[in-house]
């Protein structure tokens, strides 16, 4: 792995609607910190025709080591039904950030009835 000068370090993430075989355009997308007991929303974007955030969800100073969670908004994505609720709606992935200067990339592979997510490159 090549070293990262200090400050180069970000999070993306990227969503892909496995039973359409496309991206997941216009899917929502909110991040928080976990500071013990609390949850803080640092951030809320959508994904773009790419399946993509436009941005890096954190990037520069605001790249702090830490546990995160990432909620994705499945269900409004997908259509919710008129027969009952979701099977999938809002799908959160706790994770933990160790390097300020790494890149973090967190994949959402998605379907109405399954999700499975890793760490990117």
């Amino acid at each position: 792995m090549q070293p990262h000068s200090p400050g180069a370090g970000r999070l993306t993430a990227h969503v892909l609607d496995t039973a359409r075989g496309k991206p997941a355009e216009g899917l929502r997308i909110d991040l928080y910190r976990i500071d013990g007991d609390e949850l803080r929303l640092l951030k809320s974007t959508q994904t773009n025709d790419d399946g993509r955030c436009d941005a890096p969800l954190l990037s520069g100073d605001a790249m702090k080591a830490g546990i995160y969670e990432l909620r994705f908004h499945a269900g409004d994505y997908l259509g919710r039904p008129t027969d009952g609720p979701m099977f999938l709606d809002i799908i959160p992935v706790r994770f933990g950030l160790a390097d300020e200067n790494a890149h973090y990339h967190v994949p959402l592979l998605l379907s109405p009835y399954s999700y499975s997510t890793y760490r990117g490159s």
